[in-house]
């Protein structure tokens, strides 16, 4: 019960600190379904990601308010802050959207700004390579080449993992620059 509530205020505070852009989507014209699982609309921005590592969701703020949760797959080695390079840790900190890649062996991806210059620091103390290549993404392309059944469980190597279609939709809403808060 204790852990719980220490959860539910960390992610209070964490929420309770980003950044929220002015005017992109007022309450009334948020989807009444945003908790159900459908599609946003196609014209949302996105404020922000929170990312629970512990419920392995995700939910995209738009206009301050949650529109859409995710369920995520994470690394295949997820609890824990992400130490070095290889540890299939995902990270847990506040970082951004940096960059985008249509190309992406795993249908598109966006990529998060890990390691930051603390990621980096601690890592450099203790003698370790940080890593890096952490991004929001689908499935394989080679489940969906070969008809085969989608990943499940943790299977990253510390991505943040969705199905195609949502990583589509997170792919129209979601801009460079837009912040991320990762909890553990």
């Amino acid at each position: 019960m204790f852990a719980r509530t220490c959860k539910a205020i960390a992610t209070a505070a964490a929420i309770f600190f980003l950044p929220v852009q002015e005017g992109i989507l007022s309450a009334e014209e948020a989807p009444e379904n945003a908790e159900s699982g459908s599609p946003p609309s196609l014209n949302i921005r996105a404020d922000s990601l929170v990312i629970d590592k512990g419920d392995r969701t995700m939910l995209l703020y738009s206009g301050g308010a949650v529109v859409k949760r995710y369920a995520i797959a994470l690394g295949f080695e997820p609890v824990g802050p992400k130490r070095r390079q290889g540890d299939g840790r995902t990270p847990e900190g506040r970082y951004t959207i940096s960059g985008r890649n249509p190309e992406s062996i795993y249908h598109l991806s966006l990529r998060i700004s890990y390691p930051d210059a603390e990621d980096r620091r601690r890592a450099r103390k203790a003698g370790l390579n940080p890593g890096g290549d952490i991004f929001i993404h689908g499935w394989p392309d080679s489940v969906a080449e070969k008809n085969a059944a989608p990943p499940t469980g943790d299977w990253t190597r510390g991505c943040i993992a969705v199905t195609n279609a949502e990583v589509e939709e997170l792919w129209r809403a979601v801009a460079v620059g837009t912040p991320v808060v990762i909890l553990p």
